[in-house]
């Protein structure tokens, strides 16, 4: 008999991807979290392949004994239960850097999109503006500036070779610090965090959302920002404390930020950001694209395949490896 997979897909045509690259290995379960189907399936499970917003709880292992690996599609894991996984003996895995391009794209846009301000010149063009009708405003080049990566992993890495493309210099700050030689054949140089935040022109966040990064950039780490640097999030709102950003933005204390993460998700209507001219902000889309879909699942079904060989998992989440 073959062992069960449940895959919760975030939508019908998503789910149909994954109808059609699944190893003939497995019994397929396509269910909506809560439905009949997902239920049903729930005792004989072997493997979960899903996003973060699916109740990986206390309740959720009783109901599934026999589970041996709760595989996400997402790189972020901090909607997870990691205590209920840990009780439960169950391995959690990240998607392996499926959307790591993608993000690091974006980040890079958003950089760009800050320091041109092309928001502000959309709207004047469209507008009947042209150039706004009034003094141009400041703009800045991405080449020869220095962008600190906060958090080098998958997609820090990926930001620096992108960033390097546009003749940036790149340092950064990590916890895990590479050798020598890695930091040499990446082009990076390491900084302790408050130098890293003095010396850059562009500072882009790439941590995981934990007890020891939330507000990791507080009041204090922005005012050590120069009052031409842009700062860019696309890993977790609460690495930011959001309500210490709006204050030095509306200062106009640092240039500008790019935000594709809030505290709360969606952001309620009178986040006070929302009224600021030197801020871009989108909706936690940094991640998902048509084009990574494919790399989400394959890397999630390989793991789940390792898992069926006996074999250990990849990208374990830190906190259970």
């Amino acid at each position: 008999m073959k062992p069960k997979m449940i895959v919760v897909p975030p939508s019908e045509a998503v789910g149909q991807l994954a109808r059609d690259i699944a190893p003939s290995s497995v019994e397929l379960v396509l269910a909506l979290e809560d439905s009949a189907e997902f239920k049903a399936a729930l005792p004989t499970a072997e493997f979960i392949v899903c996003y973060p917003h699916v109740k990986l709880s206390d309740a959720f292992y009783k109901s599934a004994p026999k589970m041996k690996l709760v595989q996400l599609l997402s790189a972020g894991y901090d909607a997870v239960d990691i205590e209920a996984a840990r009780r439960a003996k169950v391995p959690v895995s990240n998607n392996g850097g499926a959307n790591a391009i993608s993000v690091a794209e974006h980040a890079m846009m958003l950089m760009l999109t800050v320091a041109r301000r092309v928001v502000w010149q959309h709207a004047s063009v469209s507008g009947g503006r042209w150039r706004g009708n009034g003094p141009p405003p400041a703009m800045y080049e991405l080449y020869n500036k220095t962008l600190g990566i906060i958090g080098l992993g998958n997609i820090g890495k990926k930001v620096a070779r992108r960033a390097q493309a546009f003749g940036m210099n790149v340092d950064y700050y990590d916890i895990n610090r590479l050798t020598e030689d890695e930091e040499d054949q990446l082009g990076v140089k390491f900084r302790l965090l408050r130098e890293l935040l003095k010396r850059s022109d562009f500072v882009s966040l790439h941590t995981p959302l934990n007890k020891s990064t939330t507000h990791i950039i507080g009041a204090a780490e922005l005012a050590l920002m120069k009052p031409t640097a842009i700062i860019v999030n696309t890993s977790r709102g609460p690495v930011i404390d959001e309500q210490a950003l709006h204050k030095h933005l509306e200062a106009k204390k640092i240039f500008g930020a790019g935000l594709d993460v809030f505290d709360q998700e969606p952001p309620p209507s009178n986040n006070p950001l929302f009224n600021l001219d030197n801020v871009v902000l989108t909706a936690h889309f940094a991640g998902p694209t048509s084009d990574n879909h494919v790399a989400r699942f394959r890397n999630a079904f390989d793991n789940v395949e390792r898992v069926k060989r006996g074999e250990s998992a990849f990208w374990v989440v830190p906190e259970l490896s």
